[in-house]
C-alpha cells in the first residue's frame, strides 16, 4: 500500500490541543514517503515522533515557523532508536531520559511540562527476538513506572505517549494464540503495562488507556503493521501505540484516533489525541 497524495482531515474544535503520536520507522525514510504531507494535514499543536534513528537534528523535520520548539533525544548506537517532540508552543520545562537513569534511557524518553499537563513521549525496548532483551525492558518499565508516580505525587497530571511496544490484551492483536511468547506480547511486559493502569497500594490511580477507554469493545484497531506477509492488506496488525492519562484528565479528552489511512510512510500509523480545556 502506498501512503496517501491527499489527507482529509477536519479542523479540531476551536479551543482544544492536539498531539500526534507517531512511530516513524526512521524519519528520513518516512520524510521520504510523505511524512510532511501528513504532519500539515493534521496540524497538530505537538508532535511526538518515535524511532526516529537519527543521531543528529534533522532540520527538514517540519516547519520550523510552525513548530518554533524541536527538541531531540538520541541513542548513543549510531541510526538506533531516537525520539522527538516538535511544538507550537514553548513548554516549561524539558527533560531527557528518566530521571536519575538518563544514560540508559537516552533516545528514548522526552517529558514536555505544560501548565495543564507533563507529556512523558516515549519509545519503549523492544524485547527482542527470542526475547533476548526482555529483563532490560523489565528495568526500563520499572525505571518508568517509578518515575509516572513520582510525578503523580507531585501533583501532575500526567500523558504518557508514544510506542510502548506492549497489546495490553488479546483483543490488541490479530493473533494473540500464536503470540503468547512474541515480545510485546508476554505476560511479562502486559503486567508490567497493567501495573501503570493500575491504581497503587498506596493509593494512586493508574493511568487510563484513552483509545479502550472510548472503544472498550472494537477489535481490529491495530496501530503496527509488519512490512512481511502483506500485514497491512490482511489487517494483522498489533496495536502498541498509546495515549495513556492520568484520571483528571479523561474529562478533558475530546477524541483518541488512531489514523488508520496514513499508512506506507512508516510501519506504524500516527495516533491523535485532542483535548479540551487545558493550557499550553
Amino acid at each position: 500500500m502506498i501512503f496517501p497524495t491527499k489527507f482529509e482531515i477536519p479542523p479540531k474544535p476551536e479551543g482544544t490541543v492536539k498531539i500526534v503520536s507517531y512511530n516513524v520507522a526512521s524519519l528520513p525514510a518516512c520524510i521520504k514517503k510523505g511524512f510532511n504531507r501528513y504532519i500539515d494535514a493534521e496540524d497538530a499543536d505537538i508532535i511526538c515522533v518515535q524511532e526516529t534513528k537519527l543521531n543528529q537534528p534533522l532540520s527538514t523535520a517540519v516547519n520550523d515557523k510552525v513548530y518554533k520548539y524541536r527538541y531531540w533525544s538520541f541513542d548513543e548506537k549510531k541510526g538506533y532508536a531516537g525520539v522527538a517532540v516538535f511544538s507550537k508552543f514553548k513548554p516549561q520545562q524539558i527533560t531527557y531520559g528518566i530521571p536519575q537513569f538518563e544514560k540508559t534511557t537516552k533516545g528514548r524518553v522526552i517529558s514536555v511540562s505544560f501548565d495543564s499537563f507533563v507529556l512523558i513521549a516515549t519509545y519503549v525496548p523492544n524485547a527482542g527476538e527470542k526475547l533476548i532483551r526482555l529483563p532490560d525492558r523489565q528495568v526500563f518499565n520499572n525505571h518508568m513506572e517509578r518515575y509516572i508516580r513520582s510525578l503523580q505525587r507531585e501533583g501532575k497530571s500526567v500523558i504518557w505517549a508514544g510506542d510502548l511496544n506492549v497489546a495490553h490484551t488479546a483483543d490488541d492483536l490479530a493473533r494473540p494464540e500464536t503470540n503468547q511468547k512474541s515480545a510485546g506480547f508476554t505476560i511479562e511486559e502486559r503486567t508490567d503495562f497493567s501495573k501503570v493502569l493500575k491504581e497503587t497500594e498506596d493509593g494512586l490511580p493508574g493511568l487510563i488507556d484513552t483509545w479502550r477507554y472510548l472503544h472498550p469493545t472494537q477489535k481490529g484497531h491495530y496501530t503496527y503493521y509488519g512490512y512481511r506477509f502483506k500485514s497491512r492488506e490482511k489487517l494483522m496488525g498489533w496495536r502498541l501505540d498509546y495515549f495513556t492519562v492520568t484520571p483528571d484528565l479523561l474529562e478533558k479528552v475530546v477524541s483518541s484516533e488512531i489514523r488508520h489511512e496514513a499508512w506506507g510512510a512508516s510501519d506504524h500509523v500516527p495516533l491523535v489525541l485532542t483535548l479540551k480545556d487545558v493550557k499550553l
